[in-house]
C-alpha cells in the first residue's frame, strides 16, 4: 500500500508506525468509543491499513516499530488469521464496526482496552506477551478457545453483553494463561467457558457479575490453577461449575452472591482445591454440590448453606470457623443424597482434630438418630429405647439415673409389701434395696430374687424391673462397644 493511496488520519499512522510513537484522536480525554459509529473521516482508519502496517509496514533504522492507537473508527475487518505479528498492537479506546480475527495467529502483545467491539475471533492465538482488554465492550461472543497467552489475560472491569449469541459469550476453554487472568468487575451476559483451562497465576473474579439465568454463568469443569481463585463479592445469576477443578491455593467466595432458584447454584463435585472459602455472603439460592471433592480446608460459614446440598464423599482436613454442633448438624440433614454416614463421620473428625470432643459425641448421636429413620419399626423402636436410656451410650450417667429410679420404686413398692418367702423355714432376710437390685441386675445375683416370689400386681411390676435391667444392660453394653470401637 503506499502512502499516497491514504487518507490524513490514515497517514498519520502510517508515520507513527515506524517510530513506534503514538497516535491519539481523542478529542476530549472521556470520549465514549459507543459514540465512534458517528466519527468523521478525521479519525477513520480502515482495518486493511493497519493489517498492511502490521505485516509489511514502513521501518526505521534505531526505532522499534508498533502500532499504539487511540480514539480512532476502525472501519472493516481486522484480519490477521494465521499471521505472525512481530510489533506490538495497541488500539485502546477504538470503535471498531467489524469483529477483528486474529485466528490462529502469533502476536507480540494485544491491547483492545477501553474499545467497543462487535466481538472478538481470537480461537489458538499466541500471544508472546500480555492479552489486554481492561474496561473493553463487547457485543458478541469473545472467542479465546485454544489461546496460549504467555503472561496474563486483564479483562477487568469489561463488559460482554451478547444476548443473542449460541454459546458461551466468554470462550477461553483450552486455554493456556503464563500468568493471571485478571477480571475483576468483569460483567457478562451469557456463559463463560473455561472447560480444560490452564491458569499458571490466579484467577481473579472479584465484585464481577456474571448473568445466564436459568443457565450456566462460568463452566470450569477440568480447569487448572496453579495459585488461587479469587472471587470475593462475586455475584452469579446461573450455574458456577467447577467439576474436576485442580486449584492449588483457595476458590475464595467470601462475600459472594450465588443464585440459581429450582437448580444448581455451585457445583464442586471431584474437584481438588486447597481451600474452598463460602463466608460472609447471602445464603446460596440453589443447591451446593460438593460430591466427592477434595479440600484441605473449608472455610463455611452455615448461613450461606442453601436449603440443598449434596456432600456424599465430601473429604476435608479442617473445618472453620469453629461453631457448635447444632449450628453445622442442619447442613447434613438437609443432604439431597439421604443419610449419607461419611458426612457425619467427616464433621465428628473435624471438631476431633481441634479437640472438641463434646461436639463430635453430639455429631456422633446425631447420626445414629439419623440412621434410626431409616429402619424398619421394630428397629426404630429398639434405636428409640437405646436413646432414651443412654442416648446411644453417648450418655451414660441417664443408665445410672434411669437404674437409681427403678431401684428407689422397686425398694419403696417391695419395702411397704414384702413378697413371701418360697421356703420360710430356709429363707434369708429380706431386703427390698438387694431385691429390687437383684430383678434390675441381670448378671450379679444376691439371693433374693430366688428366696422371694411376690405375687399378683408386684409380680408384674418384677417382670417390668427384670426388662428394664436387660435394657438397661444392653443399651449400656452396645454404647461401651461403640465408644471402644471409636478409640
Amino acid at each position: 500500500m503506499e502512502i499516497n493511496e491514504l487518507t490524513t488520519a490514515e497517514a498519520r499512522v502510517w508515520r507513527a508506525f515506524a517510530r513506534g510513537e503514538h497516535v491519539d484522536f481523542r478529542t476530549l480525554p472521556d470520549d465514549d468509543p459507543a459514540d465512534g459509529g458517528s466519527w468523521g473521516a478525521e479519525r477513520t482508519v480502515r482495518a486493511g491499513v493497519l493489517r498492511a502496517l502490521l505485516l509489511d509496514g514502513p521501518r526505521e533504522n534505531g526505532e522499534v516499530p508498533s502500532l499504539t492507537l487511540a480514539g480512532a473508527r476502525i472501519t472493516g475487518s481486522l484480519d490477521l488469521q494465521y499471521a505472525t505479528v512481530d510489533h506490538p498492537v495497541r488500539l485502546r479506546h477504538c470503535h471498531f464496526e467489524e469483529t477483528p480475527r486474529f485466528y490462529g495467529g502469533r502476536l507480540r502483545e494485544l491491547n483492545l482496552s477501553e474499545s467497543v467491539l462487535p466481538g472478538l475471533v481470537s480461537h489458538a492465538v499466541r500471544v508472546d506477551g500480555v492479552l489486554r482488554m481492561t474496561r473493553a465492550r463487547f457485543h458478541g461472543t469473545v472467542r479465546l478457545a485454544g489461546a496460549e497467552i504467555a503472561g496474563s489475560l486483564y479483562l477487568e472491569s469489561a463488559r460482554i453483553d451478547a444476548p443473542d449469541a449460541e454459546g458461551p459469550v466468554l470462550q477461553l476453554n483450552q486455554a493456556t494463561v503464563g500468568a493471571d487472568l485478571w477480571a475483576p468487575g468483569l460483567r457478562t451476559r451469557g456463559a463463560v467457558r473455561l472447560t480444560g483451562a490452564s491458569v499458571a497465576g490466579t484467577v481473579n473474579l472479584r465484585e464481577a457479575v456474571l448473568e445466564a439465568p436459568g443457565g450456566t454463568v462460568l463452566e470450569a469443569p477440568y480447569l487448572v490453577v496453579g495459585a488461587s481463585v479469587s472471587a470475593t463479592c462475586l455475584r452469579t445469576r446461573g450455574r458456577m461449575d467447577f467439576r474436576g477443578a485442580r486449584v492449588t491455593g483457595a476458590l475464595d467466595l467470601s462475600g459472594a452472591s450465588l443464585s440459581r432458584p429450582g437448580g444448581t447454584a455451585l457445583q464442586i463435585t471431584s474437584a481438588v482445591i486447597g481451600e474452598l472459602w463460602l463466608f460472609d455472603g447471602e445464603r446460596v439460592e440453589g443447591a451446593l454440590r460438593l460430591r466427592r471433592a477434595r479440600l484441605d480446608s473449608l472455610r463455611l460459614d452455615p448461613a450461606m448453606v442453601p436449603g440443598k446440598v449434596y456432600l456424599s464423599d465430601l473429604t476435608y482436613t479442617a473445618l472453620v470457623p469453629h461453631h457448635p454442633a447444632a449450628r453445622r448438624l442442619p447442613m447434613l440433614e438437609r443432604d439431597g443424597d439421604g443419610y449419607v454416614p461419611h458426612s457425619y463421620e467427616q464433621l465428628t473428625a473435624a471438631y476431633r482434630r481441634i479437640g472438641d470432643d463434646d461436639a463430635a459425641r453430639l455429631v456422633q448421636l446425631a447420626k445414629l438418630r439419623r440412621h434410626r429413620r431409616t429402619l424398619r419399626w421394630y428397629g426404630r423402636l429398639w434405636g428409640r429405647l437405646q436413646d432414651m436410656a443412654v442416648g446411644y451410650g453417648f450418655r451414660p450417667l441417664r443408665a445410672g439415673a434411669w437404674l437409681l429410679s427403678l431401684l428407689a420404686v422397686g425398694s419403696l413398692t417391695y419395702g411397704l409389701h414384702h413378697p413371701e418367702a418360697l421356703k420360710p423355714s430356709e429363707s434369708l432376710e429380706f431386703s427390698p434395696v438387694f431385691y429390687t437390685l437383684d430383678l434390675l441386675l441381670p448378671i450379679i445375683s444376691f439371693g433374693q430374687e430366688t428366696a422371694f416370689a411376690p405375687r399378683g400386681g408386684y409380680q408384674w411390676l418384677a417382670y417390668v424391673l427384670v426388662l428394664m435391667g436387660w435394657i438397661l444392660a444392653s443399651t449400656v453394653i452396645a454404647g461401651v462397644t461403640r465408644a471402644v470401637s471409636r478409640q
